[in-house]
C-alpha cells in the first residue's frame, strides 16, 4: 500500500446522507490540493438499501474510477427494510460492510459502525478471518452513541468523517471551512464537536500499523467540483436556453433540477408536465415562438417523447433534448449505467430521421457539446439529442473554473427579422414560403417567428408545400425529404472544417492495436490505455462523441493505421461497434468487444484485461465480470 492515491468509499443505507457526506469530503480533498473523481452506486429506493460513494483523490489527474479502493467507512443501513431475521432480502443492516469486502484492496483500512452493526453480525460475516488473510487493518467505532451524546444520530457521518481524518494524518482545516458554508448555530456547534472528539478519540485508541495516508498535492488555479448534469445545465444556459420543460426520471432529473432551480434569477421558465409527452411537446411549442428550449428524459420517459420528436424533424423546429441512460429494457437497473439506449436514441420515432446526436465523455465534454447541440440545432433547424448515462450524469471530478470563461450564444441561429423577411419569398396569399427547397442554402431556409409581419405560414406534422399545406405530390415529398436528410451531409462538414474534432484520441500515433469507446467509458479507457503502454504494449484509443453525423473519414483512419481493435462499452448487444461497421461497412474483421452490463462501469483493469485476453488469443475468459465478442468471421 502507497501514498499514491486514496479511494475512500463511505456506505450506508439510502437516506442516511451518503451522498453529501461525500460530496464534502471530496471538496475538501480537492481543497486541499487533490484531483478527486467519485463514483456513486444507490438502489432504487427513497430510504434504505446499500447504498456507497468512493471517492478516488490523487496528486496526479485522475479521470475514471480506480481498480478497487482501499478505505471504507461503513456506517451500517439505520432504514434496514425488514428487521426479521429471515427477511426476504436478508439482514440489511450490514450489508454496507459485507457487500463491500470483495473489493477491498490488500492493507485496505476498514472503519464500522458498532453502534448499528452487532458482535454476532461481525462474527457471521468472518471479518477477522479475512481481516487476517488480508491484512487489513480494521477499526470499530461507536460511531452512533457519539452522535447521540451530541444532537441527532444522523450526526454519525461527521463522526465517521472525523475518525478518516486521523486514520489518514489529514488537517481538519478544509472539512471545518465546508461545514461552516453549509450550516450554523447549534447545529455546527455540535458537528464542529462530533468531528474533534471522533478525530481524538481515534488517535487516543488506536495505533496505526497501516501504511495508508491522504496524498498531498496542489492546485496552480481555482477548481470547482462539478457532475455531468452540472455541466450540461451551464452549457445550456450560457448556449442561451431559457425554456425546459421535463418530468422526473433517474437519472435525467439532475439536469431538469439544476436548470429549474437556476432559471428564475435569470428569466427563463421551467415547466414540470403531466409526462414525457407533454414535456418534449411544450419544449417544442417554446421553440417555434422563439425561445432556446430544451427537454429530456431517460429510458421509457424518453420513449414517449418519440412522436414530438418526429415532429420537431417534420416542421424543422431547433429543439435540444437530452437522454440520460439506465439499465433497461423497461424499468431495468433504474440507478445503475448502461450504454444501452444508442440504437433507441439514433433511430426512434418515425420514417426516417434527421438528428444530431452528441455523446460526450467528460464533463468537459458534457459542457461544450451541449452548447454545440444549440448551435447546431438553431442553425440547421433540427432536433439534436445529447445522450449520457447515469454514471457521467453522478460523478463528480475537479474542473479548472477558468474552462467555464466562455461568451454566452444567445442568438437565434438562422431565423430571419422582419426586415429580412420583406425580400424573403412569398406565396401568391401572402404566405412566407418557410420550406421554400429551391431557395435552400445548406438545406437550410431561416425561419420566421409568430408575430413577425410577413412571417406567416403554416407548421405542420404532414409532408408540405413550400408554404406548409399538406401536400403528397411526389417530387415535392422527394424534395423535401432529401433536403431535410441531406443537412446531416452538411452539418458532418462544418463539423470536420469549422470545429475541433469531438472525438479525443490518447496513446501513441504509430500504435499496432486500438481501443475505441464512447461516451462515460472514456476516462477507464484512457487510463488503461496508458497502463498498457507503460508496459511495453503499443496501443492509442479513441472516444468518438459523434453518433450521428458519424465521423466516417476520422475513424476510417483511425481503423486503417491499428491491425486489431477493440470496442469497449456497456451494453451486451455491441450497440456501437453496430454503428461502426454500419457506417463504414468495413473493418468488421478487425473489431472485437469488450462489454460490461452488470449495473457497474468499467474499472481501467477490466479493459486491461480484456487486451491481454484479445492478445493472447487464448480459449479463456476473463476473471471480471465482462464478455469479449469476437470479430465477425471469428
Amino acid at each position: 500500500m502507497s501514498d499514491d492515491e486514496l479511494i475512500w468509499r463511505v456506505a450506508g443505507g439510502s437516506g442516511d446522507g451518503i451522498d453529501s457526506t461525500s460530496q464534502n469530503f471530496a471538496k475538501a480533498l480537492m481543497r486541499s490540493g487533490l484531483d478527486v473523481f467519485t463514483h456513486r452506486h444507490y438502489p432504487s429506493r427513497i430510504r434504505g438499501g446499500h447504498t456507497y460513494v468512493e471517492i478516488r483523490a490523487a496528486a496526479h489527474e485522475v479521470q475514471s474510477r480506480g481498480d478497487g479502493y482501499n478505505f471504507l467507512l461503513s456506517l451500517g443501513d439505520s432504514f434496514a427494510r425488514n428487521p426479521q431475521e429471515e427477511a426476504y432480502y436478508g439482514n440489511e443492516e450490514i450489508k454496507p460492510l459485507s457487500e463491500n469486502l470483495d473489493e477491498l484492496r490488500e492493507g485496505g483500512i476498514i472503519v464500522y459502525d458498532e453502534g448499528l452493526v452487532s458482535e454476532e453480525d461481525v462474527e457471521e460475516i468472518n471479518l477477522e478471518e479475512r481481516a487476517e488473510e488480508n491484512d487489513w487493518h480494521v477499526f470499530p467505532m461507536d460511531l452512533r452513541g457519539l452522535a447521540k451524546e451530541h444532537g441527532r444520530e444522523v450526526m454519525r457521518n461527521t463522526a465517521g468523517v472525523g475518525v478518516t481524518a486521523a486514520l489518514l494524518d489529514m488537517d481538519l482545516e478544509h472539512i471545518e471551512d465546508l461545514m461552516s458554508d453549509a450550516m450554523g448555530g447549534d447545529i455546527l456547534e455540535a458537528n464542529l464537536e462530533i468531528l474533534h472528539e471522533a478525530y481524538e478519540m481515534t488517535n487516543e485508541e488506536y495505533e496505526f500499523e497501516h501504511d495508508l495516508r491522504a496524498p498531498t498535492g496542489s492546485h496552480d488555479t481555482e477548481q470547482a467540483l462539478l457532475s455531468g448534469s452540472n455541466a450540461i445545465a451551464y452549457g445550456a444556459i450560457d448556449a442561451g436556453c431559457r425554456f425546459i420543460a421535463g418530468y422526473p426520471m433517474t437519472p435525467w432529473t439532475d439536469v431538469f433540477t439544476i436548470l429549474s432551480q437556476n432559471f428564475p434569477d435569470m428569466g427563463g421558465i421551467s415547466e414540470q408536465v403531466e409526462d414525457e409527452i407533454a414535456a418534449a411537446a411544450l419544449a417544442l411549442g417554446a421553440s417555434h415562438a422563439g425561445a432556446k428550449a430544451m427537454s429530456g428524459s431517460s429510458g421509457g420517459g424518453f420513449a414517449l417523447m418519440s412522436e414530438p420528436l418526429g415532429l420537431a424533424e417534420m416542421t424543422e423546429t431547433p429543439l435540444v433534448l437530452v437522454e440520460s441512460m439506465r439499465a433497461g429494457p423497461s424499468t431495468g437497473l433504474p440507478t445503475k449505467p448502461e450504454q444501452g439506449d444508442l440504437e433507441f436514441v439514433l433511430y426512434t420515432s418515425q420514417g426516417d430521421s434527421s438528428r444530431v446526436v452528441f455523446a460526450p465523455g467528460t464533463i468537459e465534454e458534457a459542457y461544450e457539446q451541449t452548447r454545440l447541440a444549440f448551435e447546431i440545432a438553431w442553425d440547421y433547424q433540427l432536433p439534436v439529442i445529447v445522450i449520457y448515462d447515469q454514471k457521467l450524469s453522478g460523478e463528480n471530478k475537479n474542473v479548472d473554473v477558468e474552462f467555464f470563461d466562455r461568451e454566452p450564444a444567445p442568438d437565434l441561429g438562422s431565423t430571419l427579422t422582419e426586415d429580412e423577411l420583406k425580400e424573403a419569398a412569398h406565396d401568391a396569399s401572402g404566405k412566407f414560403k418557410r420550406f421554400n427547397y429551391e431557395d435552400a442554402e445548406n438545406n437550410v431556409v431561416p425561419r420566421s417567428l409568430p408575430g413577425q409581419k410577413g412571417g406567416r405560414y403554416l407548421a405542420t406534422g404532414n409532408e408540405h408545400s413550400p408554404v406548409g399545406h399538406i401536400e403528397e405530390d411526389p417530387d415535392n415529398r422527394v424534395a423535401q425529404m432529401t433536403r431535410r436528410i441531406e443537412k446531416l451531409d452538411t452539418i458532418r462538414d462544418e463539423l470536420d472544417e469549422k470545429h475541433p474534432s469531438n472525438q479525443t484520441y490518447y496513446g501513441d500515433d504509430d500504435a499496432d492495436y486500438g481501443i475505441i469507446t464512447w461516451g462515460s467509458s472514456h476516462g477507464a479507457v484512457a487510463e488503461a490505455v496508458e497502463r498498457l503502454n507503460e508496459d511495453g504494449h503499443s496501443v492509442k484509443g479513441v472516444t468518438v462523441s459523434d453518433m450521428m453525423p458519424f465521423p466516417e473519414a476520422e475513424m476510417t483512419e483511425f481503423l486503417e493505421s491499428v491491425d486489431e481493435a477493440m470496442v469497449v462499452e456497456m451494453n451486451a448487444t455491441a450497440q456501437f461497434r453496430g454503428l461502426i461497421q454500419k457506417e463504414l461497412g468495413l473493418f468488421g474483421e478487425k473489431m472485437t468487444s469488450l462489454l460490461k452490463y452488470n449495473g457497474n462501469p468499467f474499472e481501467p483493469a477490466e479493459v486491461v484485461e480484456g487486451y491481454e485476453v484479445n492478445l493472447a488469443e487464448e480459449d479463456r475468459e476473463p476473471t471480471a465480470q465482462v464478455r469479449i465478442e469476437p470479430a465477425a468471421g471469428d
